[in-house]
């Protein structure tokens, strides 16, 4: 059931009444907990429901459903130890130049926050994901968008968050959630919403993202909507393990039927000898992968018409044809072709666009010179990787250093001699990176994720019982601070 501009009204003023309730660090911490808690035990029944609209596996989505509780209980001890706070005190120094009053900065919540779901992943993306778990532990409430390829799934999670508010005395509309594709838009214009985090599309994305500029007043949207994740084989490390190469590829490239955000879409492979073993082993690994089943058909539809205009372009060859695995199922596959051919304006420009799916390029480049001109036409990508030699790793060849420093532009997160697919969930992970990988320069995974929900404030000249009690001098909290530029925990 759609909802209407009235509903998507209602859900966000209850989110608003609902945030004085988490202004408590110790409350907040309890219900993330107990949210992982209550997720975990309805876990059979949540699983189940989302194989039944998504068709991605009880394997696959018990280790989901997995990370996510872990995600919520990872963000209750960023909320513990309070270091987020990013709580600074310098007194007043009248011999600094200009003089330094006395000034106390610290984060406080932007307010209700509008999530966007992804189709791809029902849990660690969508109502209980990552968005959703770091705006909470900021202190802000949400408004969920559901994503409808999974409404139930989305219905019967939002209970489980609400029964997991009751129990410490929050409010449920402090997790809201709609359906709809005008209500999403009606989200993003409510006046009361003061962030959004959305992951998906380009176009739907860019669309929401303007709609946040265009407001009145606009807010941050920080979107996810596209990568090709670029990966950069040297041809030291082709010739000394191209059949490993091509074997993890085949892996990385069709994993979750090549539904994954940081799925590899252009590989970049050197001619010759090494090149050949690698495209050897990757047309028998995914030659052997079995025919999957993508989220909706609206997505097989754009999968196949999408590798259909590419293996009619010139010059591209399919050693392992993608497209119609059967009725409802796709085939995995791939394209090779000159470098040559994607290093300058034309029709070719289709094979450095994203095809969401299980599917590759492989771009067999001739020298440095093609790789330079090749990465040079990328747009921003969540991530780059690059395979290299034993020697090159290890610096006795500087080609190493030289690709690192070529690939860092591109992206958010940079590999040396792995596969993007499998994002940590930890304290120095960023998931994000240059336009239109993401639209600002957070990260969507890992502990950090909670500042796009914070906005600093400074208390100038204020006398000490009107302070906030986190920047107080006594430190009644026990926050970690910075005092007179010195660090204390």
């Amino acid at each position: 059931m759609e909802a209407t501009a009235e509903e998507v009204g209602l859900a966000v003023t209850a989110a608003r009444d609902a945030a004085p309730a988490l202004a408590d660090r110790a409350v907040r911490t309890a219900f993330l907990r107990t949210a992982a808690d209550l997720l975990q035990e309805a876990g059979d029944r949540l699983v189940e429901a989302a194989d039944a609209e998504t068709a991605l596996g009880p394997v696959r989505l018990t280790g989901e459903l997995a990370r996510t509780c872990f995600q919520l209980r990872a963000f209750a001890d960023i909320v513990d130890e309070g270091a987020f706070l990013g709580v600074v005190i310098d007194h007043p120094d009248g011999s600094a130049t200009p003089p330094i009053p006395d000034l106390r900065r610290y984060k406080i919540p932007l307010g209700v926050v509008a999530v966007y779901s992804a189709s791809n992943f029902p849990f660690a993306f969508s109502v209980p994901g990552g968005d959703t778990a770091s705006a909470l532990a900021a202190g802000c409430p949400v408004v969920v968008k559901a994503h409808p390829d999974h409404p139930g799934t989305s219905e019967l999670v939002a209970s489980v968050l609400r029964r997991a508010a009751a129990r410490h005395d929050i409010p449920e509309g402090v997790v809201g959630l709609v359906h709809g594709f005008e209500a999403g838009i009606e989200l993003v214009k409510h006046p009361l919403v003061a962030g959004a985090g959305f992951t998906g599309s380009i176009r739907g994305g860019r669309a929401l993202f303007d709609a946040a500029a265009a407001r009145p007043v606009p807010i941050p949207f920080h979107g996810e909507l596209g990568s090709l994740n670029p990966v950069v084989v040297t041809e030291a490390a082709a010739a000394e393990r191209g059949e490993e190469i091509g074997t993890g590829l085949a892996g990385s490239m069709t994993l979750g039927v090549g539904q994954f955000c940081v799925k590899p879409g252009l590989v970049l492979a050197p001619e010759g000898a090494g090149g050949d073993r690698l495209v050897k082993s990757l047309t028998d690994a995914v030659g052997d992968t079995d025919a999957g089943v993508l989220l909706d058909h609206r997505m097989r539809d754009n999968f196949v018409a999408g590798v259909r205009e590419r293996a009619g372009l010139a010059d591209v060859d399919s050693p392992v044809t993608p497209g119609a695995g059967g009725e409802h199922t796709v085939s995995a596959g791939f394209f090779t072709v000159p470098a040559a051919r994607l290093a300058a304006e034309g029709e070719h420009d289709l094979l450095i666009e994203e095809c969401f799916g299980p599917v590759t390029v492989v771009a067999r480049y001739k020298d440095a010179a093609e790789i330079t001109a090749v990465l040079s036409r990328l747009p921003g990508n969540l991530t780059a990787t690059v395979q290299l030699s034993s020697d090159e790793a290890a610096g006795v060849s500087p080609r190493g250093t030289e690709l690192l420093a070529e690939v860092t532009p591109l992206a958010g997160r940079v590999l040396v001699d792995g596969w993007p697919t499998g994002v940590a969930v930890a304290p120095a992970q960023h998931h994000g990176g240059p336009y239109p990988a993401t639209t600002s320069t957070s990260t969507s995974v890992g502990g950090t994720a909670i500042e796009r929900w914070l906005r600093p404030v400074a208390y100038q000249n204020t006398p000490e019982p009107l302070l906030p009690p986190e920047l107080r001098d006594d430190n009644p909290l026990g926050l970690p601070r910075r005092v007179d530029g010195t660090l204390e925990h």
